[in-house]
């Protein structure tokens, strides 16, 4: 492949990309271009050495979609970005994937169990203070947890706590979570161009 073929098939694959970093990309390439011609080498021996322009702009995107995940902070970037280096190749997708998969189900227990202990929380408070109220026969309806009353709504108002505080720290390791998934992706990507 020499320079000309070269340079087309990557600016090819470089669409999608602004048209400012595309110009950057290119002039990049050029100049590597340039100085090996000016060292001697022929134009097939430097597109070699180089790579393949396909892989090149695969990786130029995928960085392009990592910083964007990085800038603007949402759900949907994030995605696009682990979809992007996954789509580098069969290895990446089990070690991008796979990893990620734990962890977010993880993440899903810990809201669950949090939503758990406030309904559970509120339940206990509520059903202590709510069952001597109630006109049923306390033989049928009886909600005891084998304590005294006043043991049964603190110990639901400390679980309604708990479940508070354990969706409070889901909160910040979903926030943890993002800002390290993006800097994961970052490290892949650094470590497939070497």
């Amino acid at each position: 492949m020499n320079r000309k073929e070269f340079i087309e098939t990557l600016r090819a694959d470089l669409k999608g990309l602004p048209q400012e970093e595309i110009d950057d990309i290119i002039y990049d390439y050029e100049e590597h271009f340039r100085i090996g011609l000016s060292q001697g080498k022929f134009e097939e021996d430097i597109a070699r050495e180089l790579g393949d322009p396909r892989n090149i702009a695969k990786m130029y995107k995928v960085s392009s979609k990592i910083d964007e995940a990085e800038s603007n902070p949402s759900p949907k970037n994030l995605l696009k970005a682990m979809f992007s280096a996954m789509a580098l190749g069969f290895f990446n997708f089990i070690i991008v994937l796979g990893p990620f998969i734990v962890i977010i189900a993880l993440l899903i227990g810990m809201y669950g169990i949090s939503v758990g202990l406030v309904v559970g929380g509120i339940g206990a408070v509520f059903g202590t203070i709510l069952i001597p109220l109630s006109c049923y026969p306390f033989s049928y309806y009886d909600v005891n947890l084998g304590v005294h009353p006043v043991t049964s709504v603190s110990l639901g108002i400390g679980l309604t706590c708990l479940g508070v505080l354990l969706f409070m720290a889901s909160l910040y390791l979903t926030k943890l979570l993002y800002r390290g998934t993006v800097k994961y992706l970052k490290w892949n990507i650094d470590t497939i161009k070497k």
